[in-house]
């Protein structure tokens, strides 16, 4: 406890940093579940962020960085240590360029470039969560993900503030070289645009968001897709023989056609549930608990693992669990 409130002073010491004790961190993910943590700490300055990430170090306390909580499942007894974020949300262009802080939010870049008639994140519309979020979990849709935009990405090693272009980011589906050093902080990207019209460009993220919306509404509890999708050409010959070509999309299986395929659509447990229409989509209907999405996840994984010899991985992360998951 004396540990914990000196931390606590150093924090508090920090210009231009919110810092709270006993956050439900209920409150910041999009599955409205989780526990308090010790201490909360937010700021959109880096000299700030970097600062405090420098305070959590030295206290010798767990501590760990978030970012918009979209894909995130926090434990029913939270975070016993420290939780960072970095909440800057400019957004700015010069040009075909366009600068977002991380804590922007996914949407508000989609629009900001659709409105200025800049090409190139219009397939994106609709997708829960952060910019930073989106270069570490190399966000896509609809056969385009935000890699093919970035120029460069603005990020903090742990010992300095460093700049690297697209190629040194190793994107590749749903993955980059910061979800590979989770200890990499994004602090903003630089993208490159193409001009187009902006009345198209709103048709088309408009037309995406309404087809999103009905599978994941905005009031739903939830992280859009729970299982990433499989590459055919990695599936083992067992199961790539049982997959029909209509469902194969751009040389991936969707995730949803194995779910489907064990009974998932309508599962619940407790007050949680797999939609019965989606069998990728688990929600929070109201009072569910950590523990129960997290045991329907494993009930899923298990199934698919038996009927088809694969193993579906998460595209959400863990925090706060006693056996260390992060997914």
């Amino acid at each position: 406890m004396v540990r914990t409130q000196e931390t606590l002073a150093r924090l508090a010491a920090i210009p231009e940093l919110t810092v709270l004790t006993g956050a439900p961190l209920s409150l910041y993910t999009r599955f409205a579940i989780g526990g308090p943590a010790d201490i909360y700490a937010e700021t959109g300055s880096v000299e700030a962020f970097i600062a405090a990430l420098q305070v959590a170090r030295a206290s010798g306390q767990n501590y760990v960085v978030i970012g918009g909580g979209t894909n995130l499942i926090v434990s029913d007894d939270g975070f016993r240590g420290i939780v960072l974020r970095f909440i800057a949300k400019r957004i700015l262009a010069a040009g075909h360029r366009v600068v977002s802080d991380a804590g922007a939010v996914l949407q508000d870049l989609v629009d900001f470039t659709v409105d200025s008639g800049l090409k190139g994140l219009e397939t994106l519309a609709g997708i829960p969560g952060s910019v930073g979020a989106a270069i570490y979990g190399n966000a896509g849709a609809y056969g385009h993900a935000i890699a093919e935009r970035v120029r460069t990405v603005r990020f903090y090693d742990g010992r300095d503030v460093r700049v690297i272009d697209r190629e040194q980011c190793e994107f590749h589906y749903r993955e980059s070289v910061f979800k590979r050093n989770k200890d990499w902080i994004i602090f903003s990207t630089e993208l490159i645009m193409e001009t187009a019209d902006a009345s198209e460009l709103r048709k088309v993220a408009d037309d995406i968001v309404k087809v999103r919306n009905e599978k994941f509404p905005v009031t739903m509890k939830c992280a859009g897709s729970i299982f990433k999708n499989l590459m055919i050409a990695e599936l083992p010959d067992s199961a790539a023989e049982r997959v029909p070509e209509r469902v194969i999309r751009e040389g991936k299986v969707p995730a949803a056609y194995f779910l489907e395929e064990v009974n998932a659509k309508g599962m619940t447990r407790g007050d949680i549930h797999v939609a019965s229409y989606h069998a990728n989509l688990l929600y929070n209907a109201g009072a569910g608990t950590a523990a129960d999405l997290r045991a329907l996840i494993e009930e899923l994984k298990s199934r698919v693992a038996r009927e088809f010899g694969i193993t579906l991985e998460e595209e959400v992360q863990y925090l706060g669990f006693q056996d260390g998951a992060r997914a």
